[in-house]
Order: structure tokens, then sequence, then C-alpha cells
């Protein structure tokens, strides 16, 4: 290198080193405060979003059904977390009595949130009717159906699966769902550009992809989805957001009813995985509902981490 070369570089150097050696001390006396600033932005963002849910959820009407336990419970109290200043909850299940205990565990938690439990069996048509009729005045304008009653019996395969199961399936699950959209949607539709509201309903990675042993309930939720989807289309000139909610594995109830009461049974699916809790689905769908009127999600699929599809997951050994 020629000498003069040499001297620009080692000057270029020194001149470099020396200007990053001024400003260290600036960047590690600065970098505390843009950490804290940086954070307290972050919890600002995350409690503008909840402001604008809770918001958007202020004096709404919500009715859950199969509210008793697993997600409809959870998105009970989700939803009360969320606004708990003003809303109405309508909770209903076969269990009054589980109903009045979580209606007062939500007036604790949430005092502004007024709860209505009430006795109802789905899938019945004319108690739905009567229910929807009577219901007193200050619940009446609801404005968000969850359609969560829902269960599962067995694992037999054809031709020996008990035909009490095939019904009870059959007509909570799909039968169910369908007297409670036909007893809201009336309601719905009093309003502005054609109606409005929303009903959320809860499938499962069932209704996509069939297996073994879980022929009917795959069934009922295939039927959900093929409901759903039609549903959808018909009210496409209202402003009513017809959402469906796909969860894959939870831990619920779900399969102690499958199993009979077998709790050992039960516990044995979950041997090895991780399942969705039902706060997770809650929150998916207080999420759902609390979106911007002109946003809709239309089909969510949701899966614990280690699933990939209805029978691909990955389980830890013991």
């Amino acid at each position: 290198m020629h000498p003069l070369s040499h001297r620009i570089t080692r000057l270029l150097h020194t001149s470099t080193s020396f200007a990053f050696s001024a400003l260290r001390p600036s960047i590690s006396t600065q970098l505390p405060h843009i950490t804290h600033r940086f954070r307290n932005s972050a919890i600002h963002l995350h409690t503008a979003n909840m402001s604008s849910m809770a918001a958007r959820l202020k004096g709404k009407t919500i009715l859950i059904t199969g509210a008793s336990s697993g997600i409809g419970k959870s998105t009970a109290l989700e939803f009360a977390k969320t606004q708990p200043e003003d809303l109405k909850l309508i909770l209903t299940a076969r269990r009054i009595d589980t109903l009045k205990e979580i209606a007062t565990e939500i007036g604790k938690q949430a005092p502004g949130v007024k709860v209505l439990p009430v006795k109802l069996d789905v899938s019945v048509p004319e108690e739905v009717s009567a229910f929807v009729g009577g219901l007193p005045q200050e619940f009446r304008e609801v404005d968000v159906l969850v359609n969560n009653a829902g269960l599962v019996k067995g694992m037999a395969q054809a031709p020996d699966i008990n035909p009490a199961d095939i019904s009870v399936m059959f007509a909570t699950n799909v039968t169910g769902l369908i007297n409670m959209t036909q007893a809201i949607l009336p309601i719905f539709k009093t309003r502005a550009d054609g109606g409005r509201g929303d009903i959320i309903n809860i499938g499962s990675i069932a209704g996509r992809e069939p297996y073994q042993g879980g022929s009917i309930y795959c069934a009922t939720k295939a039927a959900v989805r093929s409901f759903t989807d039609a549903l959808r289309r018909e009210l496409i000139a209202t402003r009513i957001r017809i959402i469906e909610i796909d969860p894959g594995q939870v831990e619920t109830e779900f399969s102690v009813v499958r199993f009979g009461g077998d709790k050992a049974k039960a516990d044995k699916v979950y041997e090895g995985v991780e399942p969705l809790t039902p706060d997770d689905i809650a929150e998916v769908v207080v999420f759902a509902a609390g979106r911007r009127e002109n946003v809709v999600l239309a089909d969510t699929l949701v899966f614990p981490n280690h699933q990939a599809a209805a029978t691909v997951m990955h389980r830890k050994s013991a």
C-alpha cells in the first residue's frame, strides 16, 4: 500500500473508533429510556385495543347456549371481563343451578353486567320459541347469539352405533343450533339495513375432517358448517355477521361425556399433549364479536401448537 494511503486508512479507523466511543455512553444512557417508551407504547396499544372492544360491546345483549361449562362458561366470563360496566348476558343450559352459580360469580367480578340464567333444551323447538318469546323486556334486544351447545357420545362405528346416541347428537348439535338461529333471526331482521347482529356458531375441526370412531359427531359438525355457509350467503344483503369458529383439541367435559363419565378414559385423550383451554376459544369468540361492524371473521380454525389436523398430533413420550 502507498504510504499516503496507509496514513489515510489509519486516520479513518482512528476517527471512526473515536466517534463510536463518544457515542457509546449516550446510547447506553438512552437505551433504558427507549426500552421503557417502547414498553409503554405496547401497553398503551393493548389497552387501546381492549378499550375499542369494550366500546363496541357496550350495552349489548349476548345470548350463549351451553353456558354451564367449558367453552360456553368461559365465553360468558370473557365477555363480562371485556365489558364489565354495561352488558347483558343470557346464559342457557340444562343445568340451571350451575348457571346461577356462574351468574353469581360474574356479579362479583363485573357488577355492571346483568345476567339472566335460563334452563333450556335447545333441541326442543317449542321450548326455544317460548323462551325467546318470554324474554324480559330488558333482555329482548339480543345482539349476539353464540350457538355453543353441543355434545358427543361414544366412538362406535357403523353398524354398531347406538340409535339413541345418533338422535341426541343431531338433536343438540344440529337441530338445536338451527332452532336458536330461527328464533333469534327475526329480532335481528327488525333492524336497519336489512338487519344487524352476530351469529357465532361453534363448530369443530371434525366438521372439516371426519375421523374413525366419530362418524356421527363429524356429520353433525359438517352439517353446522354447511348451514353456516348457506346462512351467510342468504343474509349477504344485511349487516348480520355469520361467524364460525372451529376448535381443534380442547380440554373440556367433552371427552368425559363421550366416554359416559369415565374420567380415566377421557384423560388418556390428552396424554402427552397440551390441548387448548376453553378460555382460548372464548377469547376468539369475544374478539370476533368485538370487531368493527364491517369486519367479519367468517371462518376460523384454532389449533393447539401440537396439532396439524383432526388426527395429526405430536404426543410427548412419558
